[in-house]
């Protein structure tokens, strides 16, 4: 009987550990395929990417109580925000109330460079293939509610040229 339940115990005890393993993976890893490579809150070198003068992308902001929340169309061109279309009722309003809210690219990686010199507790990002963010995540305070942001880049189209 006694081998019995230590050998319950073992295989249980396996499954847990394979299964706190496979669950503390989650979210972290960057699938192999999808081109994105994520970097640690304490590495401050970048992925070699030159913002283009002209682009355009879709920008959904949320997380927090930050002013910039909602999602977004946005167009650049010589370096700035010539326009920005709201595509939900919080876009909308932030365009209609806060135009120059409506960051670039090269703004929001701005943010995160600053964060970083501010040692915030988190201040990471995922890169596409071609070195644009694809995906910021902020926190400048882990035990601080509503000071987080998160900003996720899709839809991106340098500008031909």
């Amino acid at each position: 009987m006694t081998a019995v339940h230590s050998r319950v115990r073992f295989v249980s005890a396996v499954l847990a550990g394979g299964l706190l393993c496979a669950t503390s993976a989650c979210g972290r890893a960057t699938p192999s395929n999808s081109g994105a490579e994520s970097r640690s809150p304490g590495v401050h070198s970048e992925r070699a990417w030159d913002e283009p003068a002209s682009y355009a992308y879709t920008l959904t902001s949320s997380e927090g109580e930050r002013s910039l929340i909602g999602a977004f169309r946005v167009t650049v061109r010589d370096g700035k925000v010539v326009k920005a279309v709201g595509l939900d009722d919080s876009g909308r309003w932030v365009v209609r109330q806060l135009p120059g809210e409506v960051p670039t690219l090269g703004e929001l990686l701005a943010e995160m460079a600053q964060a970083r010199r501010d040692e915030a507790d988190t201040a990471e990002a995922e890169y596409a293939a071609d070195g644009h963010p694809v995906r910021i995540l902020l926190d400048w305070e882990k035990n601080a509610v509503d000071d987080e942001a998160l900003y996720v880049i899709s839809d991106y189209e340098p500008a031909a040229g």
